[in-house]
């Protein structure tokens, strides 16, 4: 309950007033069967009935009236509690830190923003509120049946605790077995999105049945733990009937010895059931609501795992302390990046890298190359500062930059990875990400450095040409060229490129080289590359293998004094 209140703090005040509306209605239900008994009474004495009687509908007109404005202002406000959680858990996932994603499948974190938060709707708002309103119902119906007769009510607490005690007991394993639900639920959906995402490969692979039992196979695992739930939520019906039609009884059985006794009058009988009615409604109402209570509290134990998690925060450097301003680019020739003996090591002990210590000057050419595995697209990781290193240190401009804010720095970085993600919508969309201010003129000259205009102009749509979910609509080497101009586009003092040319064709890869020469001019550039013919005219080149720096030189240098680059380059037939 800690945890849900600070996602109720928000709409206190609807909350606050969907209450007051729901005590005002609760004070009009109380005071009907009272009512109903003055016209019982008003009948039995011959007295004129129109006063009890108009008395009685317009507290039935405005209960009813009162019950329906707290309803809508009820489910409005649980809209507003799922709207405001979902906007609070989505920026929460898109701010963890990189590793974060390495470690959770991303459909089950999609699961929590959709149906986790989807069950905060009814089960925590309404049961938290309906709980409440039925609580000032029973106990104020406690209070009538006690003032009406004493042991009739002694006859009713007995029946009606019996369910109690059994739906408490019951309730109790609702919320674990609710979570283990959410929990086969989000992994379902990791598997449906694992399924979509290749669903080319597995069509080409003639392996669709085998995914659809692996996706079926998890459905079936989400419909055993729903059941699991059912099965105990039904035990909740048979123990309150029981109670109820126990007590039911019980009262009409002492309550008609009694008034066939003298000692209470029939108009007091009838009010006592009237109560007892009242009791059972909201008490059937608040286990109900009791019960969704515990099945929300499932899901929002999975929203605030996520929550619980530290995010990056771009605006402060990753060791805290004051903001440093990140450096601007030094003269042409000193140096601009710096690692020194940077080692690094994912969290289950496998080491990358091994004191690697390389220097990219402003104004320069270098390159990373080396066999797969060899450590060179963690360099790029580590320098956008997407995993925190192990030992050894990365200044930007002679600064730590551990002491720089991340996002400033990375607006002076520009990084296309290995895999040239873009993102559904246009092309106008996909270019606009990193420099939403520029201007189509600018669109138009960087698609024209990459080679990209015809893509532009075999569409009439012309910028807003749409590029598909993934980019499913370009070719691999299209891709690759879109993500290239996004990130010339923001003018990096420093352009990071993972295997820029892995997708392109040979003419593509030749106008890329110009581009990247031209680029070069004003800007530094630090290149990972397989194709060394990429890289040839690079001011330095950097061999690793095994995580660790085995030498480095111009390509010529190389050649000659490097065992390893030169296999490399005669398996390309540069040598």
């Amino acid at each position: 309950m800690r945890e849900l209140l600070p996602l109720l703090r928000p709409h206190r005040r609807p909350l606050i007033g969907a209450g007051a509306l729901s005590l005002v209605a609760a004070a009009g239900a109380l005071a009907q069967p009272a009512l109903v008994a003055r016209v019982i009474e008003a009948v039995g004495a011959g007295r004129a009935l129109l006063p009890a009687v108009l008395a009685l509908v317009v507290v039935l007109v405005a209960s009813s009236a009162l019950g329906a404005l707290q309803q809508y202002l009820l489910q409005r406000t649980a809209e507003g509690v799922v709207l405001s959680t979902r906007r609070t858990v989505a920026d929460r996932l898109l701010r963890l830190p990189v590793a974060e994603y390495d470690r959770r499948r991303t459909g089950d974190l999609m699961s929590r923003v959709g149906s986790d938060t989807t069950l905060l709707r009814a089960t925590v708002t309404s049961g938290v509120v309906d709980m409440v309103g039925s609580v000032v119902v029973g106990v104020g119906a406690l209070i009538a049946m006690a003032l009406v007769d004493i042991w009739l009510l002694l006859v009713t607490v007995g029946s009606v605790s019996v369910g109690l005690a059994v739906v408490v007991s019951v309730a109790r394993g609702v919320r674990r077995l609710s979570r283990q639900a959410q929990e086969e639920v989000g992994a379902m959906s990791a598997a449906v999105e694992r399924a979509l995402s290749a669903v080319r490969t597995i069509r080409a692979s003639g392996a669709t049945g085998r995914e659809v039992e692996v996706v079926g196979a998890s459905a079936g695992r989400a419909y055993e733990a729903g059941v699991r739930v059912a099965r105990l939520e039904a035990l909740v019906s048979p123990a309150g009937s029981i109670a109820v039609q126990g007590a039911f009884l019980a009262v009409l059985g002492l309550g008609g010895y009694r008034v066939a006794a003298g000692s209470i009058p029939v108009a007091d009988l009838v009010a006592f059931i009237l109560y007892l009615f009242l009791l059972v409604m909201p008490l059937a109402q608040a286990i109900g609501a009791w019960t969704q209570l515990q099945t929300g509290l499932g899901a929002l134990a999975r929203i605030q795992e996520v929550l619980a998690l530290a995010p990056e925060d771009d605006a402060r450097p990753e060791r805290g302390g004051a903001v440093v301003p990140v450096p601007a680019p030094p003269a042409a020739g000193e140096p601009l990046l710096e690692l020194d003996g940077v080692t690094f090591a994912y969290p289950d002990g496998t080491e990358v890298l091994r004191d690697v210590s390389l220097t990219v000057p402003a104004g320069s050419r270098v390159a990373l190359v080396g066999p797969s595995g060899a450590g060179k697209s963690t360099v790029l990781a580590l320098v956008e500062g997407f995993y925190p290193l192990t030992g050894g240190a990365i200044r930007w401009a002679g600064t730590d930059v551990r002491d720089l804010p991340r996002a400033a720095l990375r607006a002076r970085l520009g990084y296309v990875e290995q895999e040239a993600p873009v993102l559904a919508g246009s092309l106008r969309d996909n270019l606009l990400l990193a420099a939403p201010e520029a201007s189509d003129p600018e669109l138009w000259a960087v698609l024209a450095d990459v080679g990209l205009t015809d893509v532009v102009q075999r569409s009439p749509r012309g910028l807003d040409v749409p590029v598909g979910d993934d980019g499913v609509l370009l070719s691999g080497g299209e891709r690759q060229r879109l993500a290239i101009a996004r990130s010339l586009l923001s003018r990096p003092a420093l352009l990071l490129l993972d295997e820029p040319t892995a997708s392109l064709d040979a003419r593509n890869e030749g106008l890329l080289r110009r581009t990247l020469a031209a680029a070069s001019a004003d800007r530094s550039l630090l290149v990972v590359a397989h194709r060394l013919s990429t890289v040839l005219d690079s001011d330095q080149i950097v061999v690793l293998d095994g995580g660790r720096v085995v030498a480095r030189g111009t390509h010529d240098e190389l050649v000659e004094s490097s065992p390893l680059y030169r296999e490399l380059a005669a398996a390309q037939l540069l040598v």
